[in-house]
């Protein structure tokens, strides 16, 4: 079950990561609420993934595949760039991530 809130608690990183850039552009009070709230859940469920799972485990995996989903994030809904190096780094964080897990004791 930890690993199940482990993933939600990823995905509303990478809401809250991209819900930054688009509040920027918005640029109102109304908008700049929803990284607010996004942040408060995202730091719950991490929170609560950790009582299953050791905290530089799941920190590890959390950074990894957040800083990874908000690449494709932005290159989906904002249209940023990468290269082909870029992508390579990401697959090694990708590929660690699947190590981390694999070899994790919870």
């Amino acid at each position: 079950m930890a690993w199940l809130i482990l993933g939600i608690a990823i995905f509303t990183e990478i809401c809250w990561a991209l819900s930054l850039k688009w509040a920027a552009g918005v640029a109102t009070w109304q908008a700049s609420i929803v990284p607010i709230a996004l942040s408060f859940l995202n730091m719950g469920l991490l929170a609560l993934a950790m009582r299953g799972i050791p905290a530089g485990t799941a920190y590890a995996v959390w950074t990894g595949l957040g800083a990874v989903g908000v690449i494709i994030g932005g290159i989906l809904f904002f249209g940023d760039r990468v290269n082909g190096v870029q992508m390579g780094f990401m697959a090694l964080i990708v590929v660690g991530v699947v190590g981390t897990k694999l070899f994790a004791s919870a």
